[in-house]
Protein backbone atom coordinates (compact mmCIF):
# COMPACT_ATOMS: atom_id res chain seq x y z
CA UNK A 1 0.00 0.00 0.00
CA UNK A 2 1.54 2.97 -0.92
CA UNK A 3 2.10 5.57 1.91
CA UNK A 4 0.23 8.42 0.16
CA UNK A 5 1.82 11.26 3.05
CA UNK A 6 5.08 11.11 1.46
CA UNK A 7 3.50 13.13 -1.27
CA UNK A 8 4.01 16.21 0.48
CA UNK A 9 7.83 15.73 0.84
CA UNK A 10 8.32 14.65 -2.92
CA UNK A 11 7.05 17.59 -4.87
CA UNK A 12 9.65 20.01 -2.97
CA UNK A 13 12.67 18.40 -3.75
CA UNK A 14 15.42 20.95 -4.65
CA UNK A 15 13.26 23.71 -3.01
CA UNK A 16 13.34 22.04 0.39
CA UNK A 17 15.54 20.24 2.63
CA UNK A 18 14.73 18.02 4.69
CA UNK A 19 16.20 18.18 8.08
CA UNK A 20 17.64 14.82 9.35
CA UNK A 21 19.04 14.56 13.21
CA UNK A 22 22.11 12.33 12.99
CA UNK A 23 22.05 11.12 16.44
CA UNK A 24 24.91 9.81 18.55
CA UNK A 25 27.80 10.39 16.53
CA UNK A 26 29.82 10.02 19.52
CA UNK A 27 33.41 9.76 17.39
CA UNK A 28 32.24 12.57 14.89
CA UNK A 29 32.37 10.69 11.68
CA UNK A 30 28.92 11.02 9.87
CA UNK A 31 30.62 13.66 7.94
CA UNK A 32 34.31 12.04 7.36
CA UNK A 33 32.35 8.89 6.03
CA UNK A 34 29.75 10.54 4.00
CA UNK A 35 30.07 12.86 1.77
CA UNK A 36 27.11 15.34 2.36
CA UNK A 37 27.94 18.01 -0.44
CA UNK A 38 26.38 15.21 -2.53
CA UNK A 39 22.66 15.56 -0.66
CA UNK A 40 23.23 19.10 0.04
CA UNK A 41 20.00 19.91 -2.38
CA UNK A 42 17.73 17.02 -0.88
CA UNK A 43 19.01 16.81 3.06
CA UNK A 44 20.60 19.21 5.41
CA UNK A 45 22.46 16.58 8.15
CA UNK A 46 22.71 17.98 11.51
CA UNK A 47 24.59 15.45 14.02
CA UNK A 48 24.65 14.97 17.78
CA UNK A 49 27.78 13.69 19.41
CA UNK A 50 26.70 13.57 22.80
CA UNK A 51 23.73 11.20 24.72
CA UNK A 52 20.53 13.59 25.67
CA UNK A 53 19.81 13.29 29.06
CA UNK A 54 16.75 13.72 29.80
CA UNK A 55 13.87 12.81 27.44
CA UNK A 56 12.57 16.69 27.27
CA UNK A 57 15.81 17.87 26.64
CA UNK A 58 15.52 15.27 23.40
CA UNK A 59 12.09 16.64 22.63
CA UNK A 60 13.34 20.29 22.67
CA UNK A 61 16.50 19.33 20.52
CA UNK A 62 14.85 17.02 17.94
CA UNK A 63 11.81 19.19 17.70
CA UNK A 64 12.16 20.70 14.25
CA UNK A 65 13.30 17.44 12.41
CA UNK A 66 11.86 15.19 9.86
CA UNK A 67 14.37 12.71 9.83
CA UNK A 68 16.26 11.06 12.63
CA UNK A 69 19.44 7.96 11.80
CA UNK A 70 19.52 6.31 14.94
CA UNK A 71 22.41 4.34 16.52
CA UNK A 72 21.09 1.23 17.03
CA UNK A 73 19.65 1.02 20.96
CA UNK A 74 21.51 4.21 22.38
CA UNK A 75 18.57 7.28 21.93
CA UNK A 76 15.44 6.08 23.31
CA UNK A 77 12.53 7.11 21.00
CA UNK A 78 9.48 6.50 22.73
CA UNK A 79 5.92 6.93 22.33
CA UNK A 80 6.10 10.22 24.69
CA UNK A 81 8.97 11.45 22.32
CA UNK A 82 7.41 10.29 19.23
CA UNK A 83 3.87 12.13 20.16
CA UNK A 84 5.93 15.62 20.80
CA UNK A 85 8.10 15.48 17.42
CA UNK A 86 5.10 16.94 14.96
CA UNK A 87 7.56 16.99 11.98
CA UNK A 88 8.90 13.32 11.91
CA UNK A 89 8.39 11.37 9.26
CA UNK A 90 11.48 8.99 8.71
CA UNK A 91 13.20 7.15 11.21
CA UNK A 92 16.49 5.42 9.84
CA UNK A 93 18.26 2.64 12.24
CA UNK A 94 21.52 0.72 12.03
CA UNK A 95 20.68 -2.95 11.92
CA UNK A 96 17.23 -4.72 11.30
CA UNK A 97 15.92 -4.77 14.95
CA UNK A 98 16.23 -1.39 17.40
CA UNK A 99 14.31 -2.38 20.66
CA UNK A 100 14.82 1.36 21.81
CA UNK A 101 11.92 2.52 19.04
CA UNK A 102 8.14 2.06 20.19
CA UNK A 103 7.20 0.63 16.54
CA UNK A 104 3.43 0.65 17.96
CA UNK A 105 3.80 4.39 18.60
CA UNK A 106 5.49 4.83 14.66
CA UNK A 107 2.87 3.27 12.99
CA UNK A 108 -0.15 4.90 15.03
CA UNK A 109 1.71 8.03 13.66
CA UNK A 110 2.70 6.88 10.32
CA UNK A 111 6.16 6.81 10.84
CA UNK A 112 8.61 4.96 8.25
CA UNK A 113 11.33 2.76 10.19
CA UNK A 114 14.11 1.09 7.93
CA UNK A 115 17.13 -0.40 9.05
CA UNK A 116 20.61 -1.38 7.60
CA UNK A 117 22.90 -4.58 7.22
CA UNK A 118 24.98 -5.14 9.92
CA UNK A 119 28.37 -7.33 9.90
CA UNK A 120 28.31 -9.81 12.42
CA UNK A 121 32.30 -10.36 12.87
CA UNK A 122 33.15 -7.52 14.56
CA UNK A 123 31.24 -8.74 17.60
CA UNK A 124 33.10 -11.81 17.41
CA UNK A 125 36.59 -10.21 17.39
CA UNK A 126 35.78 -8.26 20.29
CA UNK A 127 34.55 -10.74 22.13
CA UNK A 128 38.01 -12.44 21.70
CA UNK A 129 39.58 -9.39 22.74
CA UNK A 130 37.95 -9.41 25.84
CA UNK A 131 38.83 -13.29 26.45
CA UNK A 132 42.60 -13.05 25.38
CA UNK A 133 42.25 -9.41 27.56
CA UNK A 134 41.23 -11.23 30.51
CA UNK A 135 43.00 -14.57 30.91
CA UNK A 136 46.43 -12.79 29.77
CA UNK A 137 46.20 -10.03 32.58
CA UNK A 138 46.25 -7.25 29.45
CA UNK A 139 44.62 -4.09 31.45
CA UNK A 140 47.27 -4.45 34.02
CA UNK A 141 50.06 -5.45 32.13
CA UNK A 142 49.76 -2.37 29.91
CA UNK A 143 48.89 -0.35 32.89
CA UNK A 144 52.43 -1.42 34.70
CA UNK A 145 54.39 -0.87 32.13
CA UNK A 146 53.28 2.57 31.82
CA UNK A 147 54.79 2.99 35.10
CA UNK A 148 57.93 1.00 34.92
CA UNK A 149 56.82 -2.19 36.03
CA UNK A 150 57.93 -5.35 34.32
CA UNK A 151 55.91 -8.70 34.45
CA UNK A 152 53.57 -8.49 37.24
CA UNK A 153 50.65 -11.00 36.61
CA UNK A 154 50.83 -14.90 35.46
CA UNK A 155 48.12 -15.77 32.90
CA UNK A 156 46.03 -18.56 31.36
CA UNK A 157 46.34 -20.75 28.16
CA UNK A 158 43.09 -20.82 26.14
CA UNK A 159 44.17 -24.69 25.14
CA UNK A 160 41.84 -27.76 26.81
CA UNK A 161 39.41 -24.84 28.65
CA UNK A 162 36.06 -25.38 28.12
CA UNK A 163 34.23 -22.44 26.08
CA UNK A 164 30.74 -22.42 27.08
CA UNK A 165 28.70 -20.28 24.84
CA UNK A 166 25.24 -19.06 25.65
CA UNK A 167 23.54 -18.74 21.94
CA UNK A 168 24.90 -20.07 18.57
CA UNK A 169 23.94 -18.21 16.12
CA UNK A 170 26.20 -15.80 13.91
CA UNK A 171 28.32 -14.21 16.51
CA UNK A 172 28.07 -17.34 18.63
CA UNK A 173 29.35 -19.68 15.50
CA UNK A 174 32.24 -17.28 14.87
CA UNK A 175 33.34 -17.24 18.26
CA UNK A 176 33.14 -21.13 18.56
CA UNK A 177 35.19 -21.66 15.11
CA UNK A 178 38.04 -19.33 16.93
CA UNK A 179 37.54 -21.81 20.04
CA UNK A 180 38.28 -24.47 18.37
CA UNK A 181 41.23 -23.08 16.46
CA UNK A 182 42.98 -22.26 19.60
CA UNK A 183 42.47 -25.84 20.71
CA UNK A 184 39.24 -25.21 23.20
CA UNK A 185 36.31 -27.89 24.19
CA UNK A 186 33.33 -26.01 22.90
CA UNK A 187 29.80 -26.31 24.46
CA UNK A 188 26.89 -24.10 23.80
CA UNK A 189 22.99 -23.67 25.16
CA UNK A 190 20.08 -21.58 24.26
CA UNK A 191 16.35 -22.06 23.68
CA UNK A 192 16.77 -22.67 20.13
CA UNK A 193 19.75 -24.15 20.00
CA UNK A 194 20.29 -25.88 16.31
CA UNK A 195 21.42 -28.90 17.31
CA UNK A 196 22.62 -30.12 14.01
CA UNK A 197 24.77 -26.88 13.64
CA UNK A 198 26.44 -27.73 16.57
CA UNK A 199 27.36 -31.05 15.56
CA UNK A 200 28.47 -29.61 12.47
CA UNK A 201 30.91 -27.61 14.35
CA UNK A 202 31.81 -30.10 16.63
CA UNK A 203 30.23 -27.95 19.73
CA UNK A 204 28.90 -30.15 22.53
CA UNK A 205 24.90 -29.41 23.38
CA UNK A 206 24.50 -28.45 27.17
CA UNK A 207 21.77 -27.38 29.64
CA UNK A 208 21.89 -23.76 31.08
CA UNK A 209 22.75 -25.36 34.38
CA UNK A 210 26.01 -27.59 33.00
CA UNK A 211 27.12 -25.25 30.57
CA UNK A 212 27.47 -22.82 33.45
CA UNK A 213 28.90 -25.00 36.54
CA UNK A 214 31.76 -26.43 33.81
CA UNK A 215 32.73 -24.12 31.83
CA UNK A 216 36.18 -21.80 31.69
CA UNK A 217 34.65 -19.19 29.69
CA UNK A 218 31.23 -18.22 29.45
CA UNK A 219 30.25 -15.89 26.93
CA UNK A 220 26.67 -14.41 25.71
CA UNK A 221 25.32 -14.29 21.99
CA UNK A 222 21.93 -14.35 22.33
CA UNK A 223 18.79 -11.94 21.11
CA UNK A 224 17.59 -9.96 24.23
CA UNK A 225 14.11 -10.78 24.86
CA UNK A 226 12.19 -11.46 28.17
CA UNK A 227 13.39 -14.83 28.63
CA UNK A 228 16.92 -13.73 27.98
CA UNK A 229 16.38 -10.74 30.75
CA UNK A 230 18.43 -11.32 33.51
CA UNK A 231 19.39 -14.89 32.56
CA UNK A 232 22.62 -14.28 34.36
CA UNK A 233 21.80 -14.06 38.27
CA UNK A 234 23.06 -14.56 41.38
CA UNK A 235 22.41 -18.54 41.28
CA UNK A 236 23.79 -18.64 38.36
CA UNK A 237 26.99 -16.59 39.73
CA UNK A 238 26.88 -19.06 42.66
CA UNK A 239 27.37 -21.96 40.28
CA UNK A 240 30.32 -20.80 38.57
CA UNK A 241 33.69 -21.80 39.20
CA UNK A 242 36.01 -19.50 40.84
CA UNK A 243 38.37 -19.56 38.41
CA UNK A 244 35.55 -18.65 35.46
CA UNK A 245 35.44 -15.61 33.52
CA UNK A 246 32.17 -14.26 31.98
CA UNK A 247 32.15 -12.62 28.50
CA UNK A 248 28.81 -10.38 27.51
CA UNK A 249 29.23 -8.72 24.33
CA UNK A 250 25.23 -9.25 23.52
CA UNK A 251 23.05 -6.58 25.86
CA UNK A 252 23.49 -5.71 29.08
CA UNK A 253 20.01 -6.49 30.49
CA UNK A 254 21.14 -10.41 29.85
CA UNK A 255 23.23 -10.27 32.99
CA UNK A 256 21.62 -8.96 36.26
CA UNK A 257 24.29 -6.06 36.84
CA UNK A 258 23.96 -5.76 40.87
CA UNK A 259 24.34 -9.54 40.97
CA UNK A 260 27.58 -9.74 38.99
CA UNK A 261 29.11 -6.83 41.11
CA UNK A 262 28.32 -8.59 44.02
CA UNK A 263 30.45 -11.81 42.74
CA UNK A 264 33.46 -10.11 41.48
CA UNK A 265 33.73 -8.31 45.18
CA UNK A 266 33.62 -11.26 46.75
CA UNK A 267 35.80 -13.27 44.10
CA UNK A 268 32.95 -15.70 43.10
CA UNK A 269 34.14 -15.94 39.87
CA UNK A 270 37.85 -14.69 38.26
CA UNK A 271 36.38 -11.87 36.58
CA UNK A 272 34.29 -10.48 33.46
CA UNK A 273 34.59 -8.99 30.09
CA UNK A 274 31.99 -6.80 29.03
CA UNK A 275 31.01 -4.52 26.13
CA UNK A 276 27.66 -3.71 27.12
CA UNK A 277 25.85 -2.37 30.31
CA UNK A 278 22.64 -1.95 31.16
CA UNK A 279 22.63 1.54 30.80
CA UNK A 280 24.70 3.23 28.35
CA UNK A 281 26.76 5.46 28.27
CA UNK A 282 27.74 3.67 31.34
CA UNK A 283 28.12 6.50 33.96
CA UNK A 284 31.50 7.37 35.40
CA UNK A 285 30.97 6.52 38.81
CA UNK A 286 29.32 3.09 38.20
CA UNK A 287 30.42 0.16 40.23
CA UNK A 288 31.82 -1.71 37.40
CA UNK A 289 34.22 0.37 36.88
CA UNK A 290 36.43 0.41 39.95
CA UNK A 291 36.42 -3.56 39.58
CA UNK A 292 39.97 -4.37 39.05
CA UNK A 293 38.81 -8.01 38.19
CA UNK A 294 36.80 -6.21 35.34
CA UNK A 295 37.75 -5.71 31.65
CA UNK A 296 35.40 -2.84 30.45
CA UNK A 297 35.00 -1.50 27.06
CA UNK A 298 32.29 1.29 25.62
CA UNK A 299 29.93 -1.12 23.69
CA UNK A 300 32.78 -0.92 20.29
CA UNK A 301 31.67 -4.32 19.30
CA UNK A 302 30.41 -3.13 16.30
CA UNK A 303 31.77 0.19 16.13
CA UNK A 304 34.12 -0.24 13.17
CA UNK A 305 34.73 1.81 9.67
CA UNK A 306 33.55 -0.63 7.99
CA UNK A 307 30.24 -1.10 10.04
CA UNK A 308 29.64 2.39 10.24
CA UNK A 309 30.25 3.09 6.37
CA UNK A 310 27.24 0.35 5.35
CA UNK A 311 25.69 1.60 8.82
CA UNK A 312 25.08 5.28 6.98
CA UNK A 313 25.44 4.76 3.51
CA UNK A 314 22.56 2.48 3.55
CA UNK A 315 20.23 4.39 6.23
CA UNK A 316 20.77 7.30 3.38
CA UNK A 317 19.85 4.99 0.32
CA UNK A 318 16.79 4.32 2.47
CA UNK A 319 15.66 7.43 2.88
CA UNK A 320 15.64 8.40 -0.94
CA UNK A 321 13.71 4.93 -1.23
CA UNK A 322 11.23 6.44 0.94
CA UNK A 323 11.15 9.58 -0.97
CA UNK A 324 10.78 7.40 -4.13
CA UNK A 325 7.75 6.43 -2.01
CA UNK A 326 9.11 2.98 -2.03
CA UNK A 327 10.65 2.05 1.08
CA UNK A 328 13.88 -0.41 1.51
CA UNK A 329 14.60 -2.68 4.50
CA UNK A 330 11.44 -1.11 6.30
CA UNK A 331 10.75 -2.54 10.04
CA UNK A 332 7.36 -3.08 10.76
Amino acid sequence: VPHLFYQAFICPIGKYMLKVAVLDDYQNVFHQLINTKEYEKKYKFISFDKAFQTELETIEALKDFEVLFLMRERTKISKTLIENLPNLKFIMTSGMRNKAIDLSSTKEKNIIVCGTEINPNPAAEITWLLILGLLRNIKQEVDNMFQGYWQSTIGYELKGKRLGLIGLGKIGTQVAIVGKAFGMEVSAWSENLNLSEANKLGVLPMSKEDLIKTSDIISIHVVLNENYKNLITKKEFELMQKTSFIINTSRGEIINENDLIEALKNDEIAGAGLDVYGQEPLPQDHKLRFLPNALLLPHIGFVTVENYGKFYFQMIESLDSCMNNDPIREIK
